[in-house]
């Protein structure tokens, strides 16, 4: 039997959940990668005598609490993303049949 020999129903799919990370969710970790980034160009920039050891010391305690927050801001954006795109999915699924009119 071919496609085309089966009967047509009213069925809808429901939409597919979305699991791609949002947009501020890749800026926030494109910026804790700059933040590791320049915690790694410390020691180069104490050789050159931009920074002193007591500077460069202060500045890397601030860079990695600062990568740390973006990496868990990054996550819980696409955590949240994740969890609002299966719910509108699974609200858009379940209307199809809640006036008791489901052709599944």
């Amino acid at each position: 039997m071919t496609q085309t020999d089966q009967p047509a129903t009213d069925h809808t799919h429901p939409a597919p959940v979305d699991t791609a990370p949002p947009t501020r969710s890749k800026v926030a970790g494109a910026l804790a990668a700059l933040a590791c980034a320049a915690c790694c160009a410390l020691p180069f920039l104490i050789a050159a005598a931009v920074l002193t050891g007591a500077g460069a010391a202060i500045a890397q305690k601030t860079l990695l609490a600062v990568a740390a927050g973006l990496v868990a801001a990054a996550l819980g954006m696409w955590w949240l993303h994740h969890r609002r795109s299966a719910r509108r999915a699974a609200t858009a699924g379940a209307s199809g049949c809640a006036d008791g009119n489901c052709a599944c």
